[in-house]
């Protein structure tokens, strides 16, 4: 028997909290998601103008600082760079070259050798773009700079991406570097930080990629040799990994810029030999610390060699050729014994290396911009490249302090503290987690910025931290991603996380463009230089 519905009876009660609509940002991702084509237009094209992005904002107006910054090391590099086109080997010039070499009179160079610090490689790259478009402006000794630190934004998409497995994360990793002050005014000198920068993320991209290839591997070439359900005394050494020997020649090109390269040599090799050992104990093998050392050592004959082979080819100018520094330094009293086999051309490089490494060691001079390691978290000390004051009425400029140009190595500051704020925040979920990721990241920090902390005595500088830079992205990204909500979550709390990520973006965007004018030489007034200048170390 049924009842008719009583007219006095209660309204169903409503929900608390309204439904949430899912997210802008959800519903596109569903929407590419069905659609196989709408995914890959996405996945390509949104790196792409990320990349179109950072080429532009590094190779426009290049040349706007028409000078070799004294205060560093640009003032050398070019013309090192521009004598070995011509001569094989760095080279002499005379007293007040920089101004003639300003002006086009780019010849003045002598045969005399001149002592250097560091290797040829880096200088190698800056020589290219002179050669290709000339000595006679920046745009020539600072081309393949720019062009370089633009690559090293797709290179650290590409690493994004396979830790994070989103398109999405991976575009705001490179989104945040293209835009990011520090990697932008690095990019515009004649440096060799970035080349040394982008060879380092090139060899952390080989090392992930052997990574995918190699656990696999081990845990079904173990699992086939269980006998009875009992695990095997040892596991495979394995040879056939090319990605380690591309690694190698990535570090070895890293090393042959800069020898902090060989740091990340280390750092990485140290790395694979954990990273084997513990998939080893995973898989099951009972003696998995011996059989790590063991694959160890075939690590070692993949990964080493070969960076030393790069290393030393990168000199060649300097042993086809008769008037480098110390070219000649093993002739009159070459190696006896178990040494005498090698080749006296490598012998004097060897004493020229010795002379060089007491050299480096010996920096210890004042400098205005000096900032121990200590103080890079804190970004204490920013660092001044380059500064030009027009008076009022001087070249056009008619703000009432008159004008500047300046080129500040400064990071985006909310990047920056938020990068550092991500790295402390990712060390504590490795902690919890356990993660992989998490260690490589952590691995790329700690081999770009611990050892400086052992030179407390050294000269050295807050733009070192561009090496840092891409692996404090990285954390970030992860700490983004947290903050963005994990696909199960309720709709509520992506929404909410979702918005804190964009809001952060926006900000992070609206203060690049601020800063943008500030690190790349453009003329502004001087009061708007001024404003830049929030802590008085910054000046």
């Amino acid at each position: 028997m049924t009842h008719a519905p009583r007219l006095d009876a209660d309204p169903p009660a409503e929900p608390l909290i309204p439904p949430v609509r899912p997210s802008l940002y959800d519903r596109f991702t569903e929407r590419v998601v069905r659609d196989p084509k709408a995914h890959r237009l996405y996945a390509w094209l949104a790196p792409a103008l990320v990349v179109l992005l950072a080429a532009v904002l590094r190779l426009w107006n290049l040349a706007a600082a028409h000078d070799l910054m004294n205060q560093f090391d640009e003032t050398y590099y070019v013309k090192d760079a521009w004598t070995l086109s011509q001569l094989g080997y760095e080279a002499a010039w005379p007293a007040e070259a920089n101004d003639r070499f300003l002006a086009g009179d780019v010849g003045i160079f002598t045969t005399d050798p001149a002592f250097v610090i560091h290797p040829p490689l880096g200088k190698w790259i800056i020589a290219v773009g002179m050669m290709v478009l000339g000595p006679e402006s920046g745009w020539g000794w600072r081309i393949t700079t720019a062009l370089l630190g633009t690559a090293a934004v797709l290179v650290l998409m590409l690493i994004a991406k396979r830790l994070t497995r989103s398109t999405t994360f991976a575009v705001v990793a490179g989104l945040l570097m293209a835009v990011d002050g520090l990697a932008i005014s690095m990019s515009r000198v004649a440096l060799l930080d970035t080349p040394l920068m982008f060879f380092m993320l090139l060899g952390f991209l080989f090392v992930l990629l052997d990574r995918e290839r190699t656990m696999t591997r081990i845990a079904q070439t173990v699992a086939a040799r269980y006998d009875d359900d009992e695990p095997p005394s040892w596991g495979p050494i394995l040879w056939n990994r090319p990605w380690i020997i591309a690694a190698g020649a990535a570090l070895g090109a890293a090393s042959a810029v800069k020898w902090s390269g060989a740091w990340v040599l280390a750092g990485l090799g140290i790395y694979l030999v954990v990273t084997d050992a513990l998939a080893r104990r995973r898989a099951g093998v009972l003696f998995w610390p011996t059989d790590a050392i063991r694959q160890g050592a075939a690590t070692f004959v993949l990964l080493v060699p070969v960076a030393v082979l790069v290393y030393v080819v990168s000199w060649s100018g300097w042993l086809l050729s008769d008037g480098g520094y110390s070219r000649h330094a093993a002739d009159a009293n070459p190696a006896t014994g178990v040494w005498s086999w090698v080749p006296l051309s490598l012998q004097s490089l060897w004493l020229d290396h010795v002379t060089m490494l007491n050299a480096a060691s010996q920096i210890t001079s004042g400098h205005t911009y000096a900032s121990p390691a200590w103080q890079w978290p804190l970004l204490i000390r920013p660092t001044g490249m380059y500064y030009h004051h027009d008076a009022l009425g001087a070249d056009g400029c008619a703000a009432a302090n008159g004008c500047s140009q300046v080129i500040a190595s400064i990071p985006n500051p909310l990047i920056w503290y938020a990068g550092v704020a991500a790295v402390i925040y990712l060390a504590y979920r490795f902690v919890v987690a356990r993660d992989w990721r998490y260690a490589l990241v952590l691995t790329g920090i700690g081999v770009t910025y611990v050892p400086w902390l052992f030179f407390p005595e050294r000269t050295i500088f807050q733009f070192y931290t561009v090496l840092v830079l891409p692996f404090m992205l990285l954390a970030l990204t992860f700490a983004l991603r947290d903050i963005a909500g994990p696909r199960h979550a309720d709709a509520y709390r992506r929404l909410t996380g979702q918005r804190l990520v964009m809001v952060f973006l926006g900000v992070a965007l609206l203060l690049s463009a601020f800063w943008y004018p500030v690190v790349t030489a453009m003329t502004v007034p001087y009061d708007f230089w001024r404003l830049h200048n929030w802590l008085p170390t910054w000046v």
